[in-house]
């Protein structure tokens, strides 16, 4: 199997403090670490970046948004796509390229969990690809707790946003891993 490791919106976009309160400080390094580790054994990376269609989103072109993170900065030689909705499938070519690689296994992380990091794994195990998800190499914010369709409700914390997330992922769509054990057990 040839494992892919896609890093999903990894953006200085993601600094702004609209967003609200945010979990795991470290996803960023997590994601780096697993970055660091793929290029030196030479295996494939691809990136994802998010520009926002919507007038003066902090995941603007305009705004400086769009720029990754420093710790996961893609090189020359990396794929990188550009998307406007949550799944990195829709409206790119991620998927002819992962297929024209004869990738059929994935590593994602990125942000945000229950957003695009969770379109983006659901779609790729519906298209057949086996999917394991660094759960500690992605993070959320409080923004991300849309609670307000049930008055009875209490806003989430960024942490229960997060770990609902990932445990609607793991087992049907992924298999939620950490970093230490995806660096041990990947060549």
């Amino acid at each position: 199997m040839e494992t892919a490791l896609l890093l999903i919106d990894i953006q200085r976009g993601f600094d702004a403090p609209v967003w609200g309160e945010r979990n795991n400080l470290d996803a960023e390094d997590n994601a780096g670490a697993l970055l660091a580790h793929w290029r030196h054994n030479r295996a494939p990376v691809v990136h994802i970046r998010h520009v926002s269609i919507e007038p003066g989103s902090p995941l603007g072109a305009d705004t400086g948004g769009t720029t990754f993170k420093a710790q996961v900065s893609p090189i020359e030689g990396e794929a990188v796509f550009d998307k406007s909705v949550n799944s990195a499938f829709i409206g790119t070519g991620l998927e002819a390229h992962l297929r024209g690689h004869g990738i059929d296994a994935l590593v994602i992380c990125g942000l945000t969990t229950p957003h695009c990091v969770s379109t983006t794994t659901r779609m790729a195990a519906n298209l057949g690809f086996s999917v394991q998800l660094a759960h500690d190499a992605c993070a959320t914010f409080t923004s991300n707790a849309n609670t307000d369709w049930d008055s009875a409700l209490s806003p989430m914390t960024a942490q229960q946003i997060h770990t609902t997330a990932v445990s609607h992922l793991h087992g049907e769509f992924a298999q939620a891993v950490t970093v230490a054990d995806l660096l041990r057990s990947q060549p």
